[in-house]
C-alpha cells in the first residue's frame, strides 16, 4: 500500500469539502492531474466522498441540531449547580470535622463521664 503523501493529514473539512466540488467538475484525466497537483491520491476523493455522503445521510438524532445543544447546555449548567452545592456541602463536613477534633483536643472526654 502506498504513504500518504505529507501534506495529507493538513486538509481541513472545508478544504475537502472544496477539493471535492473541485474535482466533481472534472473528468478522469483532470482530476488526476489535478490530484498529483495538491498531493492528494484520487481514492482519497473517493474516501471523503463517502465520508460526506454518510454524515449526510445520517440520522437527524445522531447529528447536532439547535434543540440538542441548548438540552445540553441546560443540562451542562445543572450538573455545575449540583456540583458547586455538592462541593460547599463537602467544605462544611470537612470544617465541621475539623472543629470536632480541635473541640476534642481541648476537651478530652474522660471515660468515667
Amino acid at each position: 500500500m502506498l504513504s500518504q503523501p505529507a501534506g495529507a493529514k493538513s486538509w481541513t473539512p472545508a478544504a475537502r469539502f472544496e477539493a471535492l466540488l473541485a474535482g466533481a467538475a472534472m473528468d478522469e484525466q483532470e482530476r488526476n492531474a489535478w490530484c498529483r497537483a495538491h498531493g492528494v491520491y484520487p481514492q482519497q476523493l473517493v474516501e471523503w466522498r463517502q465520508s460526506a455522503t454518510e454524515a449526510l445521510g445520517a440520522e437527524q438524532t445522531e447529528r447536532s441540531s439547535p434543540a440538542r445543544a441548548k438540552a445540553d447546555r441546560r443540562r451542562i449548567k445543572e450538573l455545575e449547580r449540583d456540583l458547586r452545592r455538592k462541593d460547599k456541602a463537602l467544605a462544611e463536613t470537612a470544617a465541621l470535622l475539623v472543629l470536632s477534633k480541635k473541640l476534642e483536643a481541648i476537651f478530652p472526654r474522660d471515660e468515667d463521664e
